[in-house]
C-alpha cells in the first residue's frame, strides 16, 4: 500500500507538471506535441492547425527548405527505428532523440523527455534506400545506422540540407 500512496503522490506532481507543460504548448503534454512545439520555434517551422493532419505537422519558414513539409518526431532513445506512414508523406523527418539504445525491452527503463540527437532525413531518399534493401515501411521501420549518421545535424552536422546556428544549438541543449 506504501508504494500506491507514493504513486498517487508522484501521479498528481506529474499531472500539475503536465498542466503547465500544456498551458505552454497549447496542446496536451505528450512528447509528440511538446517535440513539435520545441521544432517550431527552434527552426522555424509553421505547424498544421491541427494536430491530427496526417503526414505533415508543418513547413519550413525560411532557408533552403522554405516551403518545404515536415514530419516532427521526438523519440526518448535512439534506437534505428522511424514511424513512417506511406500515405502521407512528407518532404522532410526532423527528428529529434534522447541517447542511443538498442531496441530491447522496455522494463525497467524510462524515456526521458531530452534530446542528444538531431536528424533530418530527406523521405524521398530515405524512402528509395528502403525500397531497394525491401524494408517494409510502417510504425516502427527499421533504419540503419549509416542513414541515421548522415542525416545528423546535432551535435555533430553531418548533414547540410539544414545548417543550425549557434543559437539554434543552444536551445537543443538546454533539454539534454
Amino acid at each position: 500500500m506504501e508504494e500506491l500512496e507514493q504513486l498517487a503522490k508522484l501521479i498528481k506532481r506529474k499531472n500539475l507538471s503536465d498542466g503547465e507543460i500544456a498551458r505552454i504548448i497549447g496542446r496536451p503534454a505528450e512528447r509528440g506535441h511538446a517535440g513539435e512545439y520545441l521544432a517550431a520555434h527552434i527552426f522555424n517551422i509553421s505547424l498544421q492547425h491541427s494536430a491530427s493532419t496526417k503526414g505533415i505537422d508543418g513547413y519550413f519558414n525560411n532557408g533552403k527548405l522554405k516551403g518545404k513539409t515536415v514530419n516532427i518526431k521526438w523519440y526518448g532513445k535512439l534506437e534505428g527505428l522511424l514511424d513512417i506512414s506511406s500515405q502521407y508523406l512528407p518532404d522532410f523527418y526532423l527528428v529529434m532523440t534522447g541517447p542511443k539504445a538498442p531496441p530491447v525491452s522496455s522494463r525497467g527503463m524510462t524515456r526521458p523527455w531530452t534530446i542528444a540527437y538531431v536528424f533530418l532525413f530527406e523521405t524521398s531518399k530515405l524512402i528509395k534506400d528502403l525500397a531497394t534493401r525491401n524494408v517494409k515501411i510502417g510504425v516502427a521501420t527499421s533504419v540503419k545506422g549509416h542513414i541515421w549518421e548522415a542525416a545528423e545535424i546535432y551535435p555533430e552536422q553531418k548533414n547540410d540540407l539544414l545548417t543550425m546556428s549557434d543559437r539554434q544549438k543552444d536551445l537543443i541543449a538546454l533539454f539534454d
